[in-house]
């Protein structure tokens, strides 16, 4: 079957979405055959290897990525695909497809956790002007999708808080990641290469964007009331730092007589991504909002326990498979997630470890996603 994403943009450091469909593009084994329309800028250097078809177009607006090329190219192009997918909400993808493809193709929408109420509650000026937009055009945009995606149901629910208008057709479908590309043996090497100082050393790692939304204060902060409790563990946060605050985190740590043991590498790609999840003692996300969490997925790929948020809409799949621990996603309920992890025993922590790695097949597996992308068209195809 041949399908078509729409994506604002393929860049890895936008996070889970560009994730998505990069390893969705990659399951041409099971007849998931795609291509995908960007607004990236041609020359965009991380559109280069790709092993899968890219059409960027270019955007003139920064945020709502406006293009008048979308709609030509989707016109005399959309009869090639048996169905658009649309990737997130509050950008001209999806009225784009809306107006091109109504009643000729199919299409979906991945909501990717956009509809959230946090973001009505912590941006209360934001949220009126994307409401204005919401019952202009984006409203109809999932009101016409032959199904609005869903990660959990707990999302599901969640979205239906935002707006009045409120009426599409959902479906909650499975997701999660493609696991690693390579063994420890093979993925290690990269990562310490990239991080020398983490030879021998026991670590938690984060990994994402360093954005307030993520928590990754409440960590730097539980970390460095709690890192007194266990002298030997270390604290790894790698991700872009696209608000500019790592600065101000960096000097937290460093009130604090931390900083030494605190590591900022930056964006990790590739095998030195995955190094760093086989190398980590376990995985911690304090998030405050986060529909699903692909690092999380990432991390159980890896066989490695993971410390979440009960913001964390997969949280409670965390605590009944016994794969980790859940907390607020307050400095409390932070420190708690390091303090309990600290205290837990080095056999309940290979219990952990085997169960993620079984909780990953069973539940996160991103194969089963283009399966289920695929049926969603085969469905449609027979109406």
């Amino acid at each position: 079957m041949r399908i078509l994403h729409i994506i604002a943009t393929l860049d890895p450091a936008a996070g889970g979405p560009v994730q998505s469909v990069r390893t969705l593009m990659s399951y041409t084994s099971i007849g998931y055959i795609g291509e995908v329309v960007t607004f990236d800028r041609p020359d965009s250097p991380f559109l280069k290897d790709l092993k899968f078809p890219v059409h960027p177009l270019g955007a003139e607006g920064a945020t709502y990525g406006y293009t008048p090329k979308l709609i030509p190219w989707l016109k005399a192009n959309q009869r090639r695909f048996d169905g658009i997918v649309v990737n997130g909400l509050w950008q001209f993808c999806g009225l784009g497809a809306r107006l091109s493809a109504k009643g000729i193709k199919p299409y979906l929408v991945f909501s990717h956790g956009m509809l959230d109420p946090y973001f009505k509650k912590t941006f209360p000026l934001k949220h009126f002007k994307k409401a204005i937009y919401w019952y202009l055009a984006e409203y109809w945009v999932l009101k016409g999708a032959y199904r609005v995606l869903f990660t959990t149901a707990q999302e599901e629910k969640l979205a239906r808080q935002s707006f009045a208008l409120n009426d599409w057709t959902s479906q909650v479908v499975p997701y999660g990641s493609g696991g690693p590309p390579c063994t420890a043996e093979e993925c290690l090497p990269s990562f310490f290469e990239q991080m020398p100082a983490m030879q021998g050393k026991r670590f938690l790692v984060y990994l994402g964007r360093i954005h307030r939304k993520k928590g990754v204060d409440l960590l730097v902060e539980a970390f460095a009331r709690k890192a007194h409790l266990d002298p030997a563990l270390e604290l790894v946060i790698g991700g872009p730092d696209q608000q500019g605050w790592a600065t101000d985190l960096q000097k937290i740590a460093e009130t604090a007589g931390v900083s030494d043991r605190i590591h900022w590498p930056g964006m990790l790609e590739g095998r030195s991504k995955w190094g760093a999840l086989y190398a980590a003692e376990a995985f911690i996300l304090p998030s405050h909002q986060e529909n699903f969490g692909i690092a999380v997925a990432e991390a159980l790929s890896c066989s490695l326990p993971v410390l979440v948020s009960d913001q964390v809409n997969i949280a409670p799949e965390v605590v009944s498979d016994g794969i980790g621990l859940m907390e607020p996603d307050t400095l409390e309920g932070t420190e708690d997630l390091i303090e309990r992890w600290i205290k837990v025993s080095p056999e309940e922590r290979k219990g952990m470890r085997t169960r993620a790695l079984q909780s990953f097949h069973t539940r996160y597996d991103s194969q089963e996603t283009a399966k289920t992308v695929i049926a969603l068209f085969e469905q449609a195809q027979q109406r």
